[in-house]
């Protein structure tokens, strides 16, 4: 049974009947407007700004865009490679012949950029509706560069980089090195700064309490169910080797608690 683009579409809860797919192909300059276009140089804002601009006729560009724009790039053949999917914010401007949108880049499918191969059926056709697209064929999803382990003191990561962290077998050496560990750990609210100290220890490493984290947001945490894990940013205070009894970890939990202040002005209750 040959894959197709609609399962993975639905596994990033992307509506196709909410969405868009670009190819895009490379062209210095379109003959008909003159204007620029991209190439194989041409860097991440390029292409975005390249995107952002469309035609102002019905015919070739809806006048009611979608909100959710997914944009592949044409690699030879009939073989597109995901770029990257795109939040339409809406246009900002229309002279009667172009029309600029604000554009911004989704975390979804992000884990797929530049991996995700698909066969584009209509080699004349630059733009389709994604309930179209959803059963075009799955060329390839090609493997992740496997991503370096930074250390421990300078692992600095926002919720969607964790559900990241956790899902993709590019960070395998991020998971040997935090679940060789124990520690104690903090999670900052960065929409108000508000700061929450926690601990692994015992039998349970740090990669596994902060799956807990990337699966629900809270991790059990009362106070932290109120709020919206969008906006959490994790980091490691000290690690510990996990024979290290639990009563030192406590200790340093305690300690970290009353040096930032967590249980008076911060999400801790104890």
């Amino acid at each position: 049974m040959t894959l197709t683009l609609g399962p993975i579409l639905h596994s990033a809860d992307i509506d196709p009947g909410e969405t868009h797919v670009i190819r895009h192909a490379y062209v210095r300059e379109h003959e008909d407007s003159g204007l620029p276009g991209i190439h194989a140089d041409s860097t991440d804002a390029e292409i975005l700004r390249y995107t952002s601009q469309q035609s102002a006729r019905p015919r070739i560009f809806p006048t009611v865009a979608p909100r959710t724009w997914i944009v592949f790039i044409r690699e030879g053949g009939n073989r597109a490679r995901l770029w990257s999917v795109l939040k339409n914010n809406g246009e900002i401007s229309n002279d009667g012949k172009l029309r600029t949108f604000d554009l911004v880049v989704s975390e979804q499918l992000a884990d797929l950029k530049n991996r995700l191969v698909i066969g584009w059926k209509s080699p004349r056709t630059w733009r389709i509706n994604a309930t179209t697209a959803a059963g075009y064929p799955v060329f390839e999803i090609a493997d992740a560069e496997p991503v370096p382990f930074p250390g421990f003191d300078r692992l600095a990561l926002g919720y969607v980089e964790l559900q990241a962290v956790m899902r993709e077998h590019r960070y395998s050496s991020w998971h040997t090195a935090l679940a060789s560990v124990t520690g104690v750990y903090l999670i900052t609210d960065t929409h108000d700064g508000r700061q929450y100290v926690g601990k692994a220890d015992g039998a349970e490493s740090i990669l596994q309490r902060w799956r807990s984290y990337a699966a629900n947001g809270h991790g059990g945490n009362i106070e932290l169910r109120k709020l919206n894990p969008a906006t959490f940013r994790f980091s490691l205070l000290r690690v510990f080797d996990p024979t290290t009894p639990t009563r030192q970890i406590d200790i340093a939990e305690s300690h970290f608690k009353d040096a930032l202040d967590t249980r008076k002005h911060g999400l801790n209750r104890n």
